[in-house]
């Protein structure tokens, strides 16, 4: 297994050995009972919204900061790159065009969330769908992120969407069986 899928792996049992240095950095938004209201949103098929966020967040942490970039406001921008709170499947108008919609939902959310944001922040947030947003992102943070993001989300649809693979990703993770 690779570095990068390995650290993905241990994500979901928050037992990587980076894993405290990722809580001082964001810790107090991971916490935050708006980001925990997350876990009762599927995001890809059997993988909550906070279980994709804390993996996204983790991984983009873990690249920045071995990059020497800004890896504090990329682990906390990351943690709210899908702060959400509607189940995007639902039939709604509201949620049509949601790839495109939401990275500005997410924003307003974590601006109510911190009351501030640094320009990286806004970025990271604002274009985590990159290319859908069109506008390119403007930090390589914010490149990290959205790579990360779509890293994330092509593991947990394969993982989710096969119950041959089903098993053996709750058996690497430890997030339990059948949900």
């Amino acid at each position: 297994m690779s570095k990068l899928y390995d650290a993905y792996i241990s994500s979901y049992r928050m037992d990587a050995p980076d894993w405290e240095s990722f809580l001082k950095t964001a810790g107090d938004i991971y916490f935050s009972p708006q980001v925990q209201s997350l876990e009762q949103f599927e995001q890809h098929f059997k993988i909550n919204r906070l279980q994709h966020i804390r993996s996204v967040a983790y991984l983009s942490f873990l690249i920045t900061r071995k990059l020497g970039l800004d890896y504090k406001s990329t682990a906390r921008a990351a943690t709210m790159h899908d702060l959400f709170y509607y189940d995007w499947r639902e039939k709604d108008l509201s949620h049509k065009l949601h790839g495109y919609r939401h990275p500005g939902v997410a924003h307003k959310n974590a601006w109510y969330l911190c009351g501030y944001l640094n320009k990286k922040e806004e970025d990271i947030i604002k274009k985590h769908m990159w290319p859908l947003t069109i506008i390119p992102p403007r930090y390589l943070e914010s490149l990290v992120v959205s790579s990360m993001d779509k890293y994330c989300a092509t593991i947990e649809v394969f993982y989710s969407s096969s119950s041959k693979y089903r098993d053996k990703f709750h058996k690497l993770t430890g997030i339990g069986g059948e949900q």
